[in-house]
């Protein structure tokens, strides 16, 4: 187009920022150093030729960009290849340029990117809600472990344990995965649309997610060695009256451990719906999948705890009212270390 033209297409799609456009003889005209100076202060360039949107792309990139490059003809071909993300139009687009791009608009409708662009965007959220849920689990479970060949006594020449490896295989096998697959079903959140665009080189797994990790894992380590050996102490004096047996003390204060690690899963898991804001801003009832694991989980537990046929596979035995309530509770404590953690990251993320 005339550059007149394309200024005025530009403010009407309001990314001329006031700048006069920068021709393709302008274009010409200048080195790299200067291409890539215009290329970040300019938005509005006219009556380009093809190895000029080249050099445009590839300032783009030097500068550390992502670049999209949308294009129909032969000619935009080569800028097409070489860009990040190249998007061909499929109606009334080239062979050469379908072949180039790396995405084709079936419609030839721009809308269809940004619906590409948010669905994207919603499926990595997913993967790294998942990651967050799932890692502190197993590290958890790992520290439960640690702490006690670290720190346990013997009990009739064997370690006393606050889980048996059947029990562990019970979290994982159950609990892990009917919370952890309704997060892959979360809606986007609102704000997904207006955040800046993330560092390409940024890894999976981030900062965030590593203290996230240690986070949750540390305080499900405390609340599910705590509470067995709170109830282990407990009921020791019953042992030594030989009211209780020693067996029956193992089994009731181990199943409180994995109740309270199963009850810390599902407020953990409500928390990890939106890793930045409170679920009650994404919609509590938004995602109806999540309720259906939490439900499914509940059931598993109460015949985890209550059917002699699992009490006699896992170990396990039946808790008191009181019991459940007290596990129920230190599961629950996540909730509130993880509301002042996401107001802390919220308040650096305003300040930066």
């Amino acid at each position: 187009d005339h550059a007149k033209t394309a200024e005025a297409i530009g403010e009407q799609l309001n990314i001329a920022d006031g700048r006069d456009a920068i021709t393709g003889t302008q274009l010409a005209e200048m080195d790299d150093a200067q291409i890539r100076v215009a290329a970040k202060s300019t938005n509005v360039f006219a009556r380009v030729a093809p190895e000029h949107k080249l050099r445009l792309v590839r300032a783009l990139q030097e500068e550390g960009q992502v670049t999209a490059m949308t294009g129909d003809g032969v000619n935009d071909a080569p800028a097409l290849k070489q860009s990040d993300i190249g998007v061909a139009m499929g109606i009334t687009g080239t062979s050469v340029s379908k072949e180039s791009a790396d995405i084709v608009l079936a419609d030839d409708n721009f809308a269809s990117i940004v619906a590409a662009v948010e669905e994207g965007r919603r499926v990595y959220d997913n993967l790294i809600k998942s990651l967050a849920f799932v890692l502190p689990t197993n590290l958890g479970l790992a520290m439960i472990l640690m702490a006690a060949v670290a720190f346990f006594p013997f009990v009739g020449g064997e370690l006393l344990l606050p889980m048996l490896p059947t029990q562990i295989l019970w979290i994982n096998l159950v609990a892990t995965v009917a919370l952890a697959l309704p997060l892959a079903f979360e809606s986007k959140e609102p704000d997904i649309m207006s955040r800046p665009p993330r560092n390409k080189k940024e890894p999976v797994l981030s900062g965030f997610v590593i203290a996230r990790t240690f986070i949750a894992a540390t305080l499900m380590t405390v609340s599910a060695v705590g509470l067995f050996l709170w109830q282990y102490n407990k009921d020791l004096p019953l042992v030594q009256a030989g009211q209780l047996s020693m067996p029956m003390l193992l089994a009731e204060a181990q199943t409180m451990a994995v109740t309270t690690v199963i009850f810390f899963q599902i407020f953990y898991m409500l928390n990890c719906r939106s890793l930045r804001d409170s679920i009650f801003r994404i919609g509590l009832f938004s995602n109806k999948s999540v309720f259906a694991g939490i439900a499914a989980v509940l059931v598993l537990q109460a015949a985890f705890i209550y059917l002699p046929p699992l009490q006699a596979v896992f170990s396990t035995a039946p808790l008191t009212p009181m019991a459940l309530g007290i596990s129920a509770v230190a599961g629950m404590l996540i909730l509130p270390v993880i509301t002042v953690e996401k107001l802390i990251r919220g308040r650096k993320r305003a300040t930066v």
